[in-house]
């Protein structure tokens, strides 16, 4: 039998995101985030919601842009820091010791030393509550050498993305390879 919680926000695993954005007066800053994900594959969008009371919130809805940044698993300590600190108080960029670069398609940046970068252009945001999500349409994905496996794609192997389970407030990584997508069922 199974126990019910209720409403809850938990999934097994959410993405952790380091959302990247400009405040008014250019300075960049980096959030985490692990309400966000993938929301349509025609055109190529993602998601990701935010408080208002956030200080990125401000920068998504003033530039119309934001990054979506995955760290590895060895920047965890960097990516729980990016959600515990306000960039309205602190240069996380500079704390962490990134570096930010401009998108290259959209208004906002990201840290150089994250391994795997997607640039959203803002489409559509709506408000749900607590949060707002924000409709990105992807106008980039960008990935370092070293992520990318033998035929030229992002490995998920080699980025070693963090995931967070929001119900225990843990971090974890992912595990082995459990078989290819739209052919292991079918035998």
């Amino acid at each position: 039998m199974k126990k019910s919680f209720g409403p809850q926000t938990y999934l097994p695993a959410t993405p952790v995101l380091l959302v990247g954005t400009y405040d008014k007066e250019g300075k960049p800053n980096l959030m985490t985030a692990a309400w966000g994900g993938i929301c349509c594959s025609n055109p190529v969008c993602m998601t990701v919601s935010l408080r208002k009371a956030t200080y990125s919130y401000s920068g998504i809805v003033e530039r119309k842009a934001f990054t979506l940044g995955v760290p590895s698993q060895s920047q965890v300590k960097e990516a729980d820091y990016m959600g515990i600190v306000s960039g309205a108080k602190v240069d996380k960029f500079a704390e962490a010791g990134y570096h930010a670069a401009k998108g290259d398609f959209v208004d906002a940046p990201y840290a150089e030393e994250i391994p795997l970068v997607v640039e959203c252009e803002l489409v559509e945001s709506l408000e749900l509550g607590l949060h707002t999500m924000f409709v990105g349409k992807v106008m980039d994905v960008k990935a370092d050498g070293s992520v990318l496996a033998e035929d030229g794609l992002p490995d998920v192997s080699r980025i070693k993305p963090i995931v967070y389970d929001p119900i225990h407030k843990i971090y974890s990584g992912l595990g082995e390879s459990l078989g290819k997508g739209f052919s292991v069922g079918g035998k």
